[in-house]
């Protein structure tokens, strides 16, 4: 009934009970012994017996209870948090025997316990780093080799978080903060070819790799991509994940686009001056010999560069209705397996394109067929009831950007690309568009790769609240400001890092100083150390905020006192346009959990807890302390699992209790 009370409140109930139930006896005997004596005089004398009695029996139930408590409850809590430190958090300095020396030979039978547990874990951890350090090796040659490959690579989940990056692909999509381990993709590069691609590669269970488009999504940079299913044996998910490797190709496509307009331009009007020379020369014979030639080893060098896929037709029509049917579009198609080598994605937005913009003039009943005119060649044929568009307007549609997260790439670049062109046919009646047919795909030798990687198999439940804690990623940070009231004072230095999986991840700190928009009083710049002198020209706080929001968005945030930190961030959310509305653990009242509320919980109390030490140097700077604060918290959480709080919902429900602290130190 009460065990879910804390130890020290339980002892204070039984006191309380025994101290009541000794004035309950004490008056229940003279009111029995007044009644027997049947003397109305002794009413007054056995009143004041009543009253000294039940007064001591309460001060002496008060001052054994108070002994108690300072010798045996509190011992006896404090014993226990030490040791489910050293179970769990991996402390394994001695635990102090003067709190308990009033338990008998308790506290020496702890300490032994944990001198023993300490024994057995460096004889465990010492086979372990033996037996892996093999793969210890083999991991710094897979990163080496992953640090020089020329391109960018990420490994993604089948969730479409990233896993692993290289510096190549950092560069690639220009250091954006968004990018970053169980990130999702989507928040650096444009979905859509991507999963695309994604589904059309599992829906055929392909072992190949194919060759997309994609756009980043800040910048519209165009990115050459090769995706590459992770078919992996004995792998836990149901779905693979999968490799992309990126390739920067704005400029390939500006300078290859130009190119290719160029020498059009130039056959073009050789061959509308031929008929105007003079026939019989022999230079014209020659001129027209030349431009046959250079128009039919042209058309290779369009297509060759770029990423191409052997594409079904039905896949491509499929995705084709699914995308116009989002915009109220219906189309009518029903295109055979026929494989086309082409841009799947580039193809598909390009008749989005035709189509939508046929159906702004008009047109109704719009439908998609493919006729193989060839061994080589086949034709897609988009009709509609209503009238062809003429040269003039299909031009204008051509010169449309596709999308505005690919504002640099019309359609007429994928007619460039491909080597063809958009027709209009009378005959048909319809645009036409003619693409080559796929040859069989090569048998690619077997790829021999091995890694662990654990976010592969972690599966985040639908609802965070009933997340284990040591699934979910967390961004750590701490403030500094320029005084310490949130309604008038501003940050000057925001720092965090990040634990993914349980593990700390160095190479992704956020280490910012901040413009506050005012003067930093000498009481505060004693303090932290951030001077005039260093925000003069450094983002301002909006800036800064944005691009904290970006780092840490998708993540639960912790902090050391998180509602001072958070009252700096929160009262900017409408000027950044964001808000900071995932859940907030606090290493305050973590500790307040795990050590008991009498226990002193500044950073400094928490870290010698936990044996962390924190340099001097860094002391009262944010990365310095958001980096103790993340190393407290990494230990705590498997504390906070032994003392039956595994999910975030629970902890933050635990938080409750303790509030007042919080209200304490601010």
């Amino acid at each position: 009934m009460f065990t879910h009370l804390s130890l020290r409140l339980r002892i204070f109930l039984f006191f309380a009970l025994l101290a009541l139930g000794g004035s309950a006896l004490v008056i229940g005997g003279l009111t029995i012994g007044y009644m027997r004596l049947g003397e109305d005089h002794a009413l007054s004398s056995f009143v004041i017996s009543g009253f000294v009695g039940v007064l001591a029996i309460f001060g002496l139930s008060t001052w054994i209870w108070v002994l108690f408590d300072e010798h045996v409850a509190r011992p006896v809590e404090r014993l226990a948090a030490d040791m489910r430190a050293r179970a769990h958090a991996d402390v394994d300095h001695d635990i102090d025997h003067a709190p308990a020396r009033y338990l008998g030979d308790l506290g020496n039978a702890a300490a032994a316990v944990a001198a023993n547990l300490t024994e057995t874990r460096n004889a465990m951890a010492l086979e372990i780093g033996r037996e892996t350090a093999k793969l210890g090796l083999e991991k710094s040659r897979l990163e080496a080799l992953l640090a020089e490959v020329p391109d960018g690579v990420l490994f993604c989940t089948a969730e479409h978080s990233v896993v692993l990056y290289n510096g190549q692909a950092r560069e690639v999509l220009e250091n954006s903060p968004a990018l970053g381990l169980n990130r999702p993709l989507a928040d650096v590069i444009l979905p859509g070819p991507v999963r695309q691609a994604y589904d059309r590669l599992l829906a055929a269970e392909a072992r190949e790799g194919a060759d997309i488009l994609c756009a980043t999504k800040v910048g519209a940079k165009l990115l050459e991509a090769r995706m590459r299913l992770m078919w992996l044996e004995g792998q836990e998910t149901k779905q693979p994940g999968y490799v992309l490797s990126l390739r920067d190709v704005t400029g390939d496509l500006r300078v290859q686009a130009e190119r290719a307009r160029l020498l059009n331009d130039l056959l073009a009007g050789v061959e509308a001056a031929l008929p105007t020379l003079p026939q019989e020369a022999p230079a014209v014979a020659d001129l027209a010999a030349l431009a046959a030639e250079t128009a039919e080893r042209k058309a290779p060098t369009d297509t060759e560069w770029w990423p191409m896929e052997a594409l079904a037709g039905n896949n491509l029509s499929g995705a084709l209705k699914a995308r116009l049917k989002r915009k109220g579009v219906t189309l009518t198609c029903d295109l055979p397996a026929t494989k086309l080598r082409c841009d799947g994605f580039a193809v598909t937005r390009l008749l989005e394109r035709l189509a939508l913009d046929w159906v702004g003039d008009g047109a109704t009943g719009l439908s998609l067929r493919l006729e193989e005119t060839g061994p080589v060649t086949a034709r897609l044929v988009l009709s509609a009831n209503g009238a062809l568009p003429d040269p003039e307007t299909l031009t204008t549609w051509l010169d449309t950007p596709l999308s505005p997260g690919l504002a640099q790439f019309a359609g007429r670049d994928v007619l460039i690309t491909h080597a063809t062109k958009v027709e209009i046919d009378q005959a048909a009646p319809g645009l036409t568009l003619t693409l080559p047919l796929a040859c069989p795909p090569r048998i690619s030798s077997a790829r021999v790769i091995q890694y662990d990687f654990e976010l592969l198999h972690a599966e985040i439940p639908e609802e965070m609240s009933g997340a284990a804690l040591k699934q979910l990623s967390y961004v750590v940070f701490d403030t500094e400001t320029t005084g310490l009231n949130p309604q008038v004072d501003e940050i000057c230095q925001i720092a965090a890092v990040r634990i993914v999986n349980g593990k700390l991840l160095d190479g992704e700190r956020f280490d910012m100083i901040v413009d506050p928009g005012r003067k930093i009083p000498q009481a505060s710049i004693d303090v932290h150390g951030v001077t005039n002198a260093m925000v003069d020209g450094a983002p301002p706080v909006v800036e800064a905020l944005k691009r904290f929001h970006d780092y840490a968005n998708g993540a639960v945030l912790v902090a050391h006192n998180a509602p001072f930190d958070m009252s700096f961030l929160q009262r900017r959310e409408a000027e950044i346009g964001a808000r900071f509305d995932q859940p907030i653990l606090d290493t305050v009242l973590c500790s307040a959990i795990l050590f008991g509320q009498s226990a002193e919980h500044t950073l400094d109390a928490v870290c010698d807890r936990l044996g962390i030490v924190i340099p001097e140097a860094d002391r009262h700077t944010a990365i310095g302390d958001a980096i103790g604060t993340a190393e407290a918290f990494r230990k705590m959480i498997p504390m906070l699992e032994a003392a039956e709080l595994p999910t975030l919902g629970a902890t933050i429900k635990a938080f409750d209790k303790h509030a007042r602290l919080i209200e304490h130190l601010n």
